[in-house]
């Protein structure tokens, strides 16, 4: 089974970002999406929210923190065969994302679907 992994506007204005500062979260990020596309669900799931949202640890290589100071990817999933990057941060530039927060970010993410999904 091939899962379809979108991202959200938020997400890729993030990575955008945070790739420029930390070249090697480009592989790492290759690496989580291809284990989601492979029906994987890495990380740890939210709790207290509606939907089925998973927040994982990536390792921060360029700044030698590993997994307790490295990126936080936030996604979400929809159907079984559709996953939606929510957002990725870094954890010593930012605390946790309040679950308000997450929730506005899954709204927004359904609202740029397509009808037909």
């Amino acid at each position: 089974m091939t899962v379809e992994v979108r991202s959200a506007r938020q997400f890729d204005k993030q990575f955008k970002r945070l790739v420029r500062k930390y070249p090697l979260l480009f592989e790492d990020a290759l690496e989580l999406t291809a284990q989601i596309k492979q029906g994987q669900l890495p990380g740890d799931q939210i709790p207290n929210l509606a939907y089925e949202v998973y927040k994982v640890r990536l390792p921060n290589r360029n700044a030698k923190k590993g997994k307790s100071g490295g990126f936080r990817v936030i996604y979400y999933v929809k159907t079984q065969d559709l996953i939606g990057m929510l957002s990725i941060y870094v954890k010593s530039e930012q605390t946790d994302i309040p679950l308000t927060e997450i929730t506005a970010l899954i709204a927004e993410f359904l609202s740029d679907l397509p009808d037909e999904e």
